[in-house]
């Protein structure tokens, strides 16, 4: 068999390609428009060629010509497009934002290169995102008829799984259940609480089947049968990791004495009282409005302290964003850089390049290693089928698959 080849998309801090790489494929090319992204793949010895460029500046001739493969040559293409447009944690502005334009460009290099796969990530958001953004308090005020039908929750998302079904390859989404292409990474052993929308493309053979978990929550029936792992959390993630003098970013100065206060698994909630009002400011509720009582000042991100024996939540660009602080459990003060790498699965001596905001966005954005390395072999599984001509897909062994770090056995043994 060939060794399977990536082109990557929104290559970022190389979590995806990792994930792969573990599982035996080969980079051929990776574009991105971060500056930092180059450097990071040579300071890691990696030396395919790199595109620095938006995605909708580049022709598919151009990117096989830099991979030197034909059209139909590459094994699978992969991308994570920004997820600002889609995700709760902004402004959310869905297909009105720019960036959302790079959904569509993904499609447009598959269609134009047709690689045997596509493997392609989205933040959850995405399920619901709709045509026009109209504020979430302005929706709560508005029955569902009178809505326009590009405000309809899920617009742009039906929109979106149209084009890839025009794609004509057969898709891991069941429309009849939507939730199943969620992909929590905490049931694939990361240590982390990150939910991703997750289709893969099959250009020829069945539909290929998500990964099953292998991890849970300790108290599910899974665990307690012994069928699944306990999830990891962030005591077995940062087990060893000596973070003095690592490069951190600081919590805004009032932050610290309010953070003091909160014990560890707790955020603002956990404040006395008087204090509430003083930490949201605006967005505390205090009842008086019956279309908005509950639903401001919710989140549970803002002043948050994390817990060791949980896993941590989802990374983001940086640790001291308002609403998803990311304090340390015991130490008042953000997670490092380090720290996030551990998290996302990433080895010590993984090089992060560029300013201290970009390390930590490269990081936080990326697609933790070992559900990559999970995505990864299911298409191989597939792969190995359709190469023996087999409608079935074989079950990898540990032979099978070459590995160039250490991962959860279970990865490779579905």
């Amino acid at each position: 068999m060939t060794t399977p080849t990536v082109i990557s998309l929104f290559t970022g801090g190389m979590g995806l390609d990792l994930g792969f790489e573990n599982q035996g494929f080969t980079i051929k090319v990776a574009l991105d428009n971060d500056t930092a992204v180059e450097a990071t793949i040579r300071k890691n010895g990696r030396s395919f060629p790199v595109l620095t460029s938006n995605v909708s500046d580049v022709t598919t001739p151009d990117l096989l010509r830099s991979a030197g493969l034909p059209v139909g040559g590459a094994t699978v293409l992969t991308g994570a497009p920004p997820c600002e447009p889609f995700t709760t944690a902004g402004a959310r502005n869905g297909f009105q934002d720019h960036r959302a334009g790079a959904v569509h460009s993904f499609i447009r290099i598959v269609r134009e290169s047709r690689p045997e796969y596509f493997v392609f990530e989205e933040v959850p958001g995405f399920l619901r995102a709709a045509k026009q953004h109209i504020s979430f308090y302005k929706r709560s005020r508005m029955q569902d008829k009178d809505l326009h039908p590009d405000y309809r929750l899920g617009s742009a998302f039906d929109e979106v799984m149209k084009d890839f079904k025009d794609l004509g390859y057969n898709l891991s989404f069941d429309p009849e259940n939507p939730k199943a292409s969620l992909l929590n990474s905490a049931d694939f052993g990361v240590p982390q609480k990150r939910i991703r929308f997750v289709l893969i493309g099959a250009r020829e053979g069945p539909a290929i089947e998500l990964p099953k978990p292998n991890h849970g929550a300790p108290d599910s029936k899974e665990v307690q049968e012994g069928v699944r792992k306990p999830w990891r959390t962030l005591r077995d993630a940062l087990k060893g990791l000596d973070s003095d003098g690592d490069e951190r970013v600081n919590f805004p100065e009032k932050w610290g004495q309010y953070l003091d206060l909160v014990p560890e698994g707790g955020c603002w909630r956990d404040l006395p009282e008087h204090l509430h009002v003083v930490v949201l400011g605006g967005a505390y509720d205090d009842g008086s409005d019956p279309m908005t009582a509950g639903m401001k000042g919710g989140r549970t991100g803002f002043l948050r302290r994390l817990s060791w024996d949980k896993p941590a939540p989802t990374l983001v660009d940086r640790p001291t964003n308002k609403a998803n602080c990311l304090c340390h459990p015991e130490e008042t003060r953000p997670l490092s850089v380090k720290e996030y790498a551990r998290i996302q699965g990433f080895e010590d001596d993984w090089i992060l390049s560029g300013s201290l905001s970009q390390r930590y966005r490269l990081i936080g954005q990326a697609t933790p290693v070992w559900l990559a390395a999970a995505i990864a072999t299911k298409v191989l599984e597939h792969r190995m089928g359709a190469l023996r001509g087999n409608e079935s897909t074989p079950t990898l062994k540990v032979e099978d698959v070459a590995t160039q770090q250490e991962l959860p056995r279970e990865l490779v043994l579905r």
